[in-house]
């Protein structure tokens, strides 16, 4: 069991996510955008954060950014679908700037769950 950050502007993917982690015993947190990822961290001792990379407010690079910046160790995991460039080319820009995985949308409940169980197992 881990303690998850689930943060998507998506918030049908964010409760079908969630669901899965939850269903896999792990404890989740959501968050709407990148903007109340700082708060939510500071409070809390996360495991994984896994974000997406497009979002209103505060953008996932960005967030990646300052989470690597403020706590090297905590395990990211990005996750998109794209946006104005194409979906992988972002994916492996998150990996250049903090995370420590990638996953591409549309994703299943076992290949979100396979990519938590590899970040974890690190």
């Amino acid at each position: 069991m881990a303690k998850i950050l689930l943060v998507d502007d998506n918030a049908e993917l964010l409760a079908m996510a969630a669901l899965f982690l939850r269903r896999a015993e792990h404890v989740v947190t959501t968050a709407g955008d990148g903007k109340e990822v700082m708060h939510l961290v500071e409070d809390n001792a996360f495991d994984l954060v896994i974000t997406d990379l497009v979002m209103p407010e505060k953008e996932g690079i960005e967030t990646i950014i300052d989470l690597h910046r403020k706590m090297p160790a905590l395990k990211i995991l990005a996750i998109s679908g794209g946006g104005s460039i194409h979906g992988k080319d972002y994916l492996a820009n998150a990996l250049d700037f903090g995370a420590a995985g990638t996953l591409a949308k549309p994703f299943s409940g076992i290949e979100l769950l396979a990519a938590v169980s590899d970040l974890l197992s690190e």
